[in-house]
């Protein structure tokens, strides 16, 4: 009961019936002192027809029993209570030979029973269950009432929460349709208004990057050539690997413009032989990677950019963590590659930095270990545009574990 859909639900019906349920009591309220009115002319006719049999003894016809019938105890007694209240002590008695016949009141009197018809005047029996179905079908009738005007009520609503659902991998709302109740008109242009200045945003923060990395080149270029004039070996070494590490940066910063602006072409692909392929490949560029486990199953992907995604964290764990151990798993939804090694791990504390740009978990060890600190950025986000993400955790007692995770391409998991 906490959906918005299901308390309009519950709010509707109990109104209406609320609002039925009170009605009928007042109609009942309403209905009863007539009851009352009626019975009491009644009973003045019983008193006064027991004067005339009194005074009159041969006006009157006579038996020696009530009137025949199935005696109505609740009209006897009502008729009773009637008399009672104005002083009569008579006894009487309401029979009915059959439904469509109407009651006869029998008054006794010292020569005999003398009988005259009645109106029906309290409710007959069985009423309280009239009562009780005539609720139940005003109660499920108000339940339908409520449902269809819920539906129409919450269809924009409905199509809000789709449409945010339906974000993709670059955090983008798609244009709402602003219709509907004025509230949600408001809601639609708002959350318009907002994802258009979002992609404003992205795309100038884009842009500046992309700026700044072309815009690095002609320095570095400038800087490489002097260098190449430095006569001390190892102040020219020393200087080439900084400029060599500026670039690195540069064409990092490029490659991320790229990456997030881009649309690369997905497919089906086993992710078996892309991760086969990525561990023999930096194996024979000297990295230290094991792979230890692999199975079958099929994601959508861009073939180029996930193995550069797994070849990042890879590195990343040979660099960083002295060796890499690389395994594959799955579950019903999802294939994950895990990447184990046995580094010093990464500081809770900046557990949370891990994927910004340029994150170092000890600048101190910036020159001894290449990289522009964007590997992992560039990592999540290709992964991330496929549906999936990764994970980084500490292990214990040391070391660092990477799990890439991809959603299974159902439609081609029979492949394998």
């Amino acid at each position: 009961m906490t959906s918005l859909r299901a308390k309009l639900v519950l709010l509707l019906a109990v109104v209406i019936v609320s609002m039925v349920v009170v009605v009928t009591g007042v109609l009942l309220y309403l209905l009863r002192p007539a009851g009352d009115l009626t019975i009491g002319p009644v009973a003045d006719q019983v008193v006064m027809l027991a004067r005339v049999a009194e005074q009159s003894p041969g006006a009157l016809a006579v038996s020696p029993s009530p009137a025949a019938g199935e005696i109505q105890p609740h009209t006897t007694q009502s008729l009773r209570e009637a008399l009672a209240s104005r002083g009569s002590r008579l006894e009487v008695v309401v029979t009915r030979t059959a439904a469509s016949v109407p009651q006869a009141v029998s008054i006794r009197t010292p020569q005999g029973w003398i009988s005259m018809p009645i109106p029906d005047l309290p409710p007959r029996e069985g009423a309280l269950f009239v009562i009780m179905s005539w609720l139940t079908l005003i109660t499920l009738g108000a339940l339908a009432i409520a449902v269809f005007i819920t539906h129409r009520m919450i269809q924009p609503l409905a199509l809000l929460e789709r449409t945010i659902e339906s974000v993709g991998p670059d955090a983008l709302l798609p244009e709402l349709p602003v219709e509907g109740p004025a509230e949600v008109k408001v809601a639609a242009r708002a959350l318009n208004s907002l994802s258009s200045r979002l992609r404003a945003a992205m795309e100038s923060r884009m842009r500046l990057v992309a700026a700044a990395g072309h815009d690095m080149r002609t320095p570095i270029t400038r800087m490489r050539l002097r260098a190449e004039f430095v006569s001390d070996p190892e102040d020219r070494a020393m200087w080439l690997k900084d400029i060599d590490e500026l670039e690195h940066i540069a064409d990092s910063a490029i490659l991320l413009v790229r990456q997030e602006a881009g649309n690369s072409p997905v497919e089906a692909l086993a992710l078996a032989p892309i991760v086969r392929d990525a561990v023999r490949e930096l194996s024979e560029l000297g990295y230290p990677v094991e792979l230890r486990e692999t199975v079958n199953g099929r994601i959508r992907a861009n073939a180029l950019s996930l193995s550069r995604a797994l070849r990042n964290l890879i590195i990343n764990a040979a660099t960083h963590g002295k060796s890499a151990r690389v395994s594959m798993g799955a579950s019903p939804t999802h294939l994950s590659v895990v990447i184990e090694d046995d580094g010093p791990g990464i500081p809770p504390e900046l557990m949370g930095q891990v994927f910004e740009p340029f994150f170092r978990a000890d600048p101190a060890r910036r020159q001894d270990i290449p990289g522009a600190g964007l590997g992992l950025t560039i990592a999540r986000e290709i992964v991330r545009r496929t549906g999936g993400d990764i994970q980084i955790t500490n292990r214990e007692p040391t070391g660092l574990r990477q799990v890439m995770e991809l959603p299974i391409d159902h439609q081609k998991a029979d492949d394998h």
